[in-house]
């Protein structure tokens, strides 16, 4: 069943919220205007800060089927809107010679119909874009074209009749649009810059790494099996890796699969140890460990739990 769109940047939040996604006021901006407006929404920002989710959790809150077009290089349309299924057309070829010997049909007559069958819907095979523009029968579905600088500049401009007119030109079939336009998320990692062209028919929002206190957030949502404590030490320590000058920055995603990590091993607290043991969950180059591994690891341990202590503090005297 398809939900209403929201009326206000505030029902926006509330139907954020609802699917756990931790959303700030810009982000839910954008969101409500591109929904409101039915102009696509651009987000782009480092991996793992949850650009991707934002996608699917629009499609889980309205209701709506979620169509997803993963960029790669060397990506083209017959990948990403359709295709001719030629193994099929190649049967019906045969079949219509076999049938067509020992009749008076001209064979030029007989090779116009063919050509008119096999180029007929039956035979197109829809991807992503096409599946998108057609819709379902309740209604439009949430199209997420991933990490669209993964592409190569040709399939950018392909893209602007999609993004301008939603409709797509098929030589065999002429013009498809849609009757209502899909729900459309890029994102972008920005290994390279897309076309203005591109950015100008879409909202555009930067996701940025989350604040402590968002992170926290995320965590008793995400990772509900995290003691309090740990998840406290968890974003600290995570926080203040995002200030060193890393090859790859741990994003959102890296916090809550090592928070649930930690779960697993029953911890309820960071230790040195600990820490060393699980810092591929967390860093992904081998240059990242090493940097943080061993004497690192503990004093931004030990920092991170005088700066709890000194937060804490407050509330014990209250008590």
């Amino acid at each position: 069943m398809i939900t209403p769109l929201p009326a206000s940047i505030d029902d926006t939040l509330t139907l954020l919220a609802r699917a756990d996604y931790v959303a700030e006021r810009s982000l839910a901006t954008a969101v409500f205007l591109s929904l409101k407006m039915g102009r696509p929404l651009f987000l782009e920002g480092e991996a793992g800060v949850g650009k991707t989710e934002i996608a699917k959790v629009l499609a889980h809150a309205l209701g709506r089927r979620l169509v997803r077009l993963q960029c790669y290089e060397g990506l083209d349309v017959s990948s990403a809107v359709y295709e001719w299924n030629y193994s099929r057309q190649m049967i019906e070829i045969r079949l219509a010679e076999a049938e067509g010997v020992g009749t008076n049909e001209a064979s030029g007559h007989r090779r116009e119909r063919i050509a008119q069958d096999i180029f007929s819907e039956k035979f197109l095979i829809r991807r992503p874009l096409l599946q998108a523009l057609e819709g379902d029968i309740d209604g439009p579905p949430v199209l997420l074209i991933d990490e669209l600088d993964r592409t190569d500049e040709p399939f950018e401009a392909y893209l602007l009749e999609v993004l301008s007119d939603f409709q797509v030109t098929i030589p065999e079939l002429g013009t498809i649009r849609a009757k209502e336009p899909p729900v459309v998320v890029i994102t972008s990692n920005r290994t390279r810059e897309i076309h203005d062209a591109i950015k100008r028919r879409c909202f555009y929002h930067w996701v940025d790494y989350p604040d402590a206190a968002r992170e926290l957030e995320i965590l008793r949502r995400k990772a509900p099996g995290t003691s309090e404590r740990l998840s406290r030490e968890v974003v600290a320590f995570v926080q203040k890796l995002r200030k060193m000058d890393l090859f790859k920055l741990p994003g959102v995603a890296e916090t809550i699969d090592w928070s649930k990590a930690l779960v697993v091993l029953d911890r309820l607290a960071l230790d040195p140890q600990t820490v060393n043991d699980t810092l591929g969950t967390l860093l992904k180059y081998q240059d990242d460990i090493g940097r943080i591994r061993g004497s690192e690891a503990e004093r931004l341990l030990a920092q991170v739990r005088a700066e709890i202590a000194a937060e804490l503090a407050p509330e014990v005297t209250r008590r």
